[in-house]
């Protein structure tokens, strides 16, 4: 595995960072401020994510996604614990907001996450169509916080 650092043409991930995060103009708030790093097995792109520096020692994840067929390999798990080793060289605290969603807490939480907080109806409000996953609308956005 080798996890890369992409300083240009970082619109050409778009289609990953899409799984990650549904709506482009959401992606475009954050791509070209935040580090995308790209994940690659085999010479093969696995999993991509954004993070940014939020200022006062936290660190934000924005994005994390890994292609459908290269899920549950650990991918995720690597590209995590990676940007959580960068941050803890300069940081103190890692967030990562998500949907409510069986599919994705419980992933973070084995991480060491736990949840900090939540900003009600985020996604039904800032986004222009409803998102689903396993079943159920997304509304909140919930924020899981890692101690660096």
């Amino acid at each position: 595995m080798e996890i890369r650092q992409i300083l240009e043409n970082k619109r050409d991930f778009l289609p990953l960072l899409l799984l990650g995060d549904e709506q482009e103009e959401m992606i475009e708030r954050y791509l070209e401020r935040g580090t995308l790093l790209a994940l690659y097995d085999g010479g093969t792109l696995r999993t991509v994510a954004v993070v940014t520096d939020e200022g006062g020692g936290v660190f934000e994840l924005k994005n994390l996604a890994t292609e459908p067929d290269s899920q549950r390999r650990g991918y995720g798990r690597a590209m995590v614990e990676h940007i959580a080793e960068i941050c803890r060289n300069r940081g103190t605290r890692l967030l990562a907001g998500t949907g409510d969603s069986p599919l994705t807490i419980p992933f973070y939480e084995r991480l060491g996450f736990r949840e900090s907080h939540r900003v009600r109806n985020f996604f039904t409000d800032h986004y222009d169509h409803p998102i689903y996953e396993a079943g159920s609308q997304l509304v909140d956005m919930v924020y899981l916080s890692m101690e660096l």
